[in-house]
């Protein structure tokens, strides 16, 4: 008999941290009745229309492989959406392919780049994944830190302050999950000039772009100089709510896809054709669904912010993605502190920023893809929590 099991994992694996999201959400299913601005999933069920093409192609028998990068019919049409949406062209033949959600072009794209030491800087606060994957593909981690009063857009002088020589690649995600930071092209500009001044690869995940509420949404892949070393990754999860479809896509020079696409014929091999042609669906006639998802958003936004802020919980104004980031330094309690006595006391469950890394200290997040009078029954039970709290005292 075995005494041991562990000793059979790997070390690398054995020093990642769990998902600092799914460990409070452990907390969280013990409790009953609690309203959850926790995990970041759509509340809208995928649009029929788009769910009719999945069963259509089953219907008719479409239930095999696909090319591993993908259908070249969903091919075209992402280079098509691109090239209209974000003024970057890519040749569906060999500068697309098409992944198991936005998460797996993010894996390929590291495997394929990161040799053993490779610095890939990512900035701060962000999703609970990026520094793992970089780690589990051998390279380093660094972190860029993003602040509140730069509404958590990476500044030049916090990129420059953790570029050495072993750097090669900087992770974008604009607008940022879980800040709904995003950065005008003014912005991006100055990173570009940063990213070509030190010849760095960009991997840009801009899974959360159709959902900017105020300006114009840039992908650093359209600046000029920048298509040649940036890998421009989307996805269907967040903006056409199809979560559970699990399809993605990368764009990038030929070179860099077709690494990416040899561990892709080696691992996953294909996308599911269903979800491929849920997503062809989407892309063709998926704009009117996703504008309407977007103003209800808006709305959503706009109230959690307000309360937030009028309870005390200072909060920028998010322009893009479904969160809310609030300060709770005001309260004396730590992120994780101010989150478990929240589901404790008033049943109501959002997100330390710890876990999305060390720089999420002092805030929660709040997703308002939630429907908004379970937002409103949210806000007050964390205001009568604030209220408990400055009574205490």
């Amino acid at each position: 008999m075995v005494q041991n099991p562990s000793r059979y994992v790997a070390d690398h694996v054995k020093k990642l941290p769990h998902s600092g999201i799914r460990d409070f959400f452990d907390l969280v299913q013990g409790v009953k009745g609690v309203i959850s601005l926790g995990i970041g999933e759509p509340d809208f069920v995928t649009p029929w229309h788009i769910r009719e093409a999945a069963i259509y192609g089953l219907e008719h028998g479409h239930t095999s492989y696909t090319a591993n990068l993908g259908l070249f019919r969903l091919r075209e049409e992402i280079s098509r959406y691109v090239e209209k949406n974000y003024k970057v062209s890519y040749n569906p033949a060999n500068e697309i392919l098409v992944s198991v959600g936005v998460s797996e072009a993010m894996d390929l794209a590291l495997r394929a780049t990161i040799n053993r030491d490779d610095e890939f800087i990512y900035h701060e606060p962000c999703y609970v994944s990026y520094s793992p994957s970089i780690a589990m593909a051998a390279g380093h981690p660094v972190a860029a830190e993003c602040r509140a009063e730069t509404k958590f857009a990476v500044t030049p002088e916090a990129l420059e302050s953790v570029i050495t020589e072993k750097t090669k690649a900087l992770i974008l995600n604009f607008p940022t999950n879980p800040t709904g930071g995003t950065m005008t092209r003014e912005e991006l500009v100055k990173i570009a000039e940063i990213v070509k001044k030190h010849d760095l690869l960009v991997i840009s995940d801009e899974i959360y772009s159709e959902l900017t509420f105020e300006g114009e949404h840039i992908s650093i892949a359209s600046l000029p100089g920048m298509k040649e070393r940036t890998l421009f990754l989307h996805g269907f999860s967040k903006a056409f709510a199809m979560t559970g479809f699990r399809i993605g896509y990368a764009c990038g020079p030929s070179e860099i896809i077709e690494a990416m696409n040899k561990i892709h014929q080696y691992s996953m091999l294909c996308a599911g054709i269903a979800s491929q042609e849920a997503a062809i669906e989407a892309l063709r006639h998926g704009e009117a669904d996703m504008m309407e998802m977007r103003d209800q958003y808006r709305i959503r936004r706009n109230y959690i912010v307000n309360a937030l802020n009028e309870m005390g919980l200072t909060c920028h104004l998010p322009r893009g993605s479904f969160y809310a980031f609030p300060s709770i330094a005001s309260t004396g309690l730590s992120s994780n502190e101010f989150a478990q006595r929240l589901v404790r006391e008033k049943k109501v469950a959002c997100i330390p920023g710890t876990a999305f890394g060390p720089c999420g200290e002092g805030f929660v997040r709040c997703c308002f893809a939630t429907a908004l009078d379970q937002i409103e029954a949210a806000m007050e039970r964390i205001s009568d929590f604030l209220k408990d709290l400055r009574g205490s005292c």
